[in-house]
């Protein structure tokens, strides 16, 4: 009697489902990461505010967003990349781990701003920005700005006094928390210290910006719009752009203007 050979036993069907819903899963969450990190490096990304020197437009721990896509412009606020020394003056966002930079990079937690800094766009290229007329403003080819909207409260536009013309592929940021942002201004110091008007130190390469910020998104009370204040756009078109810039640390003259 010859036996009749048996068919191996099947798998059970909830093992193929099983095994099908995970590939299914992991690939979903391979596809979102991917999707997470084109938006990230080439749309926007979410930065968390990790000094003072931005208040009380920015305060510390507030979550921005940032944009990448349209060009940056006077009067907007941006994140930039450390051009050199600058954090020496200002604190940076706290260091996450591995895990969390991770995290980060993949856009799935907002950048904890470690190596980058946050101010407003006074001057672009070719742009003259002085220190201050007869009533204490900000001059940017020959305007003054009102700054009253966004400056800190009992803060001057500025305790430095200087002139300089904003050399080409850079710009010229401060931030609105003038007392405590060590921005374009101190770096001015530096330069004059290091051997008269050579220098770039004071002037943030446009391709180190990030981005401009758009938004804040949290805590959910500071919810609100981030644009260019109004006085800018009374400010005259800037004049040819020099290939190193122009810097003075002496005031402009006076006008009644």
């Amino acid at each position: 009697m010859t036996d009749t050979p048996t068919k191996p036993d099947a798998k059970p069907a909830h093992r193929s489902g099983f095994a099908a819903a995970t590939r299914e899963f992991v690939l979903i969450v391979v596809g979102a990461l991917i999707v997470s990190s084109i938006l990230r490096a080439f749309v926007g990304q979410m930065f968390i505010i990790p000094s003072e020197s931005m208040q009380n437009t920015l305060l510390v721990g507030d979550r921005v967003v940032v944009e990448k896509i349209t060009d940056v412009k006077r009067g907007d606020v941006v994140v930039f990349e450390d051009p050199g020394g600058w954090l020496g003056a200002e604190e940076s966002g706290q260091k996450r781990g591995s895990i969390g930079r991770f995290f980060e990079i993949v856009g799935l937690l907002p950048d904890s701003s470690h190596g980058h800094l946050i101010k407003r766009i006074i001057g672009m290229p070719g742009d003259k920005v002085a220190c201050c007329d007869s009533k204490g403003r900000m001059l940017v080819n020959g305007q003054p700005l009102d700054e009253t909207g966004y400056l800190y409260p009992g803060d001057a536009p500025s305790q430095m006094e200087f002139q300089v013309t904003v050399p080409a592929g850079r710009i010229f940021v401060m931030g609105d928390h003038r007392s405590a942002s060590g921005d374009s201004r101190v770096h001015l110091q530096e330069v004059d210290a290091n051997g008269g008007n050579q220098g770039d130190a004071a002037f943030v390469p446009l391709d180190k910006v990030t981005g401009r910020a758009i938004m804040i998104v949290w805590p959910a009370g500071r919810w609100a719009k981030l644009g260019v204040p109004d006085t800018f756009k009374a400010v005259p078109a800037p004049g040819p752009a020099p290939d190193k810039p122009s810097i003075s640390l002496t005031p402009p003259p006076k006008t009644s203007g």
